[in-house]
């Protein structure tokens, strides 16, 4: 499989600004994956090879985040391994459902997360009093599992599907949300490319040079969820739900 050098320095380009909105309010891949296609590369080796650069940026944003001192290590600690093993059931899952019969489902989640955030009366997340520790961990690993799962089968609002419900059953803020969420998303990377590599259709000389770009892009974008606070990423997240629900209407559409 031929890409040429013009195509990895437009991928990069793109990996980069991926890796930003990602790191902020999910929805990256909704960039690259599109654009590793275009290259003409087979399917299967595009969503390879876009998780075997995105696991960059999500480790990135992790990093900066926790450097933030806005990962709980309490959680992590049971929303990490729950977000690996619910990816792993989700890759093994596509062997026997069709990741098409989600589409409509998500399409009508989506759109359901836009209201949400748009609408949401009340006190907002993050000054609401947490649940007790052990119900957090019950609550986040519930998630992290069944989030996780989706990621590893389907994929698409992963990031955003995740920031919504450690808000909504966790009563963390928006930024907080968004520094957890990646706890999950890194796990489920891991899963993904490593069943992706197993299977050989990761093309490493292409998603190295995207994964430096997808990490510079991802820790601008952590760091600029740090400074920017609840405000940046609400408006992020909405934002890429628009662009989700677009695409996967379209794709409904032109069945």
């Amino acid at each position: 499989m031929d890409v040429s050098s013009l195509d990895i320095v437009l991928l990069c380009l793109a990996a980069l600004i991926a890796g930003g909105v990602d790191a902020i309010a999910g929805g990256g891949g909704l960039i690259t994956l599109p654009m590793l296609l275009a290259t003409g590369l087979p399917p299967h080796v595009a969503l390879g090879t876009n998780k075997g650069q995105s696991v960059f940026g999500a480790f990135a944003a992790l990093v900066r985040f926790s450097r933030a001192g806005l990962v709980s290590g309490k959680l992590a600690w049971v929303t990490f391994p729950l977000g690996l093993a619910g990816a792993f059931a989700g890759a093994r899952l596509v062997l026997w459902v069709k990741p098409e019969v989600l589409k409509p489902l998500v399409l009508v989640l989506l759109i359901a997360v836009a209201a949400f955030l748009a609408f949401r009366r009340g006190p907002p997340p993050g000054e609401r009093p947490e649940p007790p520790l052990s119900r957090m961990r019950v609550l986040g690993g519930v998630v992290a599992l069944v989030i996780g799962a989706y990621d590893g089968f389907f994929g698409p609002g992963t990031g955003t599907f995740l920031i919504v419900a450690f808000s909504t059953l966790l009563g963390h803020g928006l930024m907080r949300a968004s520094a957890d969420a990646k706890v999950v998303n890194f796990a489920s990377n891991i899963a993904s490319v490593a069943l992706f590599a197993w299977k050989g259709v990761v093309l490493w000389k292409v998603a190295l040079p995207m994964a430096v770009a997808q990490f510079t892009g991802a820790w601008i974008g952590a760091h600029l969820t740090v400074k920017g606070g609840d405000k940046l990423v609400r408006k992020v997240v909405l934002v890429v739900v628009a662009a989700l629900v677009l695409k996967l209407g379209s794709d409904l559409l032109s069945r």
